[in-house]
């Protein structure tokens, strides 16, 4: 039998154990002591270990044990097995005819900042068991997985018909585009045009995505190009984080930024945008009809928006 035949075979959960209480706490005393182990026998599980996989895991001296870098590795695959383990004890532990339910939500960055964090917290609140599992991605890639399998619901844009195919769409709102900055940023001081806007950082959405498409369109009308030493990024929270702390324009779908501007937290420039405005909405597949947790996750959203 193979090396790694002989380490499957051998390995024990108590060997598993042992090395993740070692690695969380960081010397053996309180790692036996976490795992009611007198230390001469956690290091016997600890050597056995070691034996096993034919080299060091931890580099012990006086200031406790430390990973190497093959321990650092192996501790990744051992926390997943534990974890697979406990997840497989709670569904067997859990009361005949009740299943957590899983629903799995792809969004887009600004979307899923400017509806989810109300929408889940209310119904959490209602639903205690149901696990949501929440992806932000592009739009290309939402429709991607919805149509996979890999998500139930989306939150995105409508799209070309033949990307479209097998998927419903339903509006929610037209989102607009809006820059925006901290409330004492040094361009609320002036009379604020385009041209001055673009003297300062700014952040926009990546190239080829829809907010960023629709800045372009902006600027250009002016005359204007977004500057070179711009940030981009799909990152809702990373964008708003600089617009808040810093003197950056964020160029940004108004939807992520509704809760920020009513409270104050950011201001939106005085600057006109074109358009009515990008519709937003639910998407879903046509041929598979929703779990009970993802129609409750549904109508709740529904029931965030204005006029509900």
């Amino acid at each position: 039998m193979d090396k790694n035949g002989l380490f499957s075979q051998r390995i024990r959960l108590r060997h598993l154990h042992t090395f993740v209480a070692v690695a969380q706490q960081g010397t053996l005393g309180r790692a036996a002591e976490t795992l009611n182990l007198s230390q001469p026998a956690l290091s016997k599980t600890l050597n056995e270990l070691e034996h096993l996989t034919g080299t060091r895991l931890f580099n012990r001296g006086r200031l406790g044990a430390q990973l190497t870098l093959v321990g650092e590795q192996f501790l990744t695959h051992a926390v997943k097995v534990l974890d697979a383990l406990n997840t497989a004890g709670q569904a067997l532990s859990r009361p005949e005819g009740i299943h957590g339910d899983v629903v799995r939500i792809g969004a887009l960055p600004t979307a899923a900042l400017g509806i989810l964090p109300a929408v889940i917290g209310e119904f959490h609140q209602q639903q205690k068991d149901i696990t949501l599992q929440v992806a932000t991605m592009n739009n290309t890639m939402l429709l991607a997985g919805l149509k996979s399998g890999e998500i139930d619901l989306g939150i995105g844009r409508m799209s070309d018909p033949e990307l479209m195919s097998g998927l419903n769409y339903e509006l929610l709102f037209l989102e607009s585009l809006k820059l925006v900055v901290r409330p004492d940023h040094p361009l609320l001081q002036e009379t604020v045009t385009l041209s001055k806007v673009l003297e300062w950082p700014v952040v926009v959405s990546p190239k080829g995505t829809v907010p960023r498409q629709n800045a372009e369109s902006l600027v250009s009308s002016q005359g204007c190009k977004i500057p070179p030493g711009c940030i981009e990024t799909l990152s809702a929270s990373l964008s708003r984080q600089l617009t808040v702390d810093y003197n950056y324009v964020w160029f940004v779908p108004s939807g992520a930024v509704k809760d920020d501007l009513r409270r104050g937290m950011l201001t939106a420039l005085p600057v006109p945008t074109q358009g009515t405005g990008e519709p937003i909405g639910i998407l879903t597949r046509v041929d598979t009809p929703l779990s009970t947790g993802a129609q409750t996750l549904l109508s709740a959203i529904r029931k965030s928006m204005p006029g509900n």
